[in-house]
């Protein structure tokens, strides 16, 4: 078992345009965090973002939503990480993944950015891959050339439910996540019917 995760970061874009679409599936987990926990965010302009911090499984958690847009969110995640002093490795960084089908859920330690321009930047501002990713399917366009025009729409309401019920189960493991527990909690969210392999 790892050390815990003391930051969990959702990555989205701000404003009420978009914050029904796609690409802010990292922000709807943070808000269901912070709502199992009874924490409220709050609009912090030091980490750029919108943050809160709360107590989960007996360890304290901070949860911040980059306020940034999501092509530049690792300067709100250095900020904060700065300032706490929490390594990479208790980081956790939630997000969209269109390689993914809508209702899967991929956990894991470190890796590349997968394509994910959110994710390459707090690479970029962090120095490390060594973080842990959260990646939550919504499913792929049906060319490379509308994948932008994709992940900034909203999601039919089927697809909606299955990514619903993929935060449902990400919530019912969340204080094993937070505690460091990856192995046995990667093994029950990726053996899910939908889920794809790899």
């Amino acid at each position: 078992m790892a050390d815990p995760i003391a930051l969990l970061v959702g990555l989205g874009n701000p404003g009420p345009r978009y914050s029904n679409t796609r690409h802010n599936a990292g922000y709807w987990l943070a808000d269901a965090v912070a709502g199992r926990c009874a924490a409220s965010f709050r609009a912090t302009p030091r980490f750029a973002g919108e943050f809160a911090e709360c107590r989960c499984g007996g360890h304290r958690l901070r949860l911040l939503k980059p306020t940034t847009f999501m092509n530049v969110s690792g300067r709100a995640v250095e900020a904060l990480a700065h300032f706490y002093r929490v390594p990479p490795a208790a980081i956790l960084v939630a997000h969209d993944d269109i390689d993914l089908a809508p209702g899967t859920v991929r956990l894991k330690r470190g890796g590349g950015d997968g394509g994910h321009k959110g994710v390459r930047d707090v690479i970029a501002c962090l120095g490390t891959r060594d973080f842990a990713r959260l990646r939550i399917g919504v499913g792929h366009a049906a060319t490379r050339d509308e994948v932008i025009d994709y992940v900034l729409r909203r999601p039919p309401a089927n697809e909606q439910a299955e990514i619903d019920q993929a935060l449902d189960r990400v919530l019912a493991e969340i204080e094993p996540i937070i505690g460091g527990n990856f192995g046995a909690v990667m093994n029950r969210l990726h053996r899910h019917p939908d889920a794809e392999p790899g």
